[in-house]
């Protein structure tokens, strides 16, 4: 078998994170050995011609730690110094995103 044969492997745990226009999947997938790994995908439409734009990040359990050492770092310091407005978009039926208000704490 080529390197590049049964390419995309099957799910082992998925979880799918709609946030206004964009839609995030964070895929838990193993090797041919067993290992688990990641892949965090951003998904978008655009809306020239409707056509799904996506964006892959494979991330493996030996990266993990640095990984989320340096996401919370990053979004700690926009937080530190920047106000965050978070919001909650609900998805409805023409694929637009609208806000929905709360004051729910999305911290990492």
């Amino acid at each position: 078998m080529g390197e590049f044969d049964n390419k995309e492997r099957e799910e082992v745990f998925s979880k799918k994170v709609r946030a206004g226009k964009r839609t995030y999947f964070f895929d838990v997938k193993a090797t041919r050995s067993g290992d688990y790994y990641l892949t965090l995908t951003e998904s978008k439409k655009r809306l020239e011609d409707g056509v799904f734009v996506k964006h892959k990040i494979f991330l493996y359990k030996e990266d993990f730690e640095k990984f989320a050492e340096g996401l919370n770092e990053t979004v700690d310091y926009i937080k530190n110094h920047q106000e965050v407005v978070e919001k909650r978009y609900e998805y409805s039926e023409n694929h637009e995103g609208a806000v929905k208000g709360n004051n729910d704490d999305y911290s990492f």
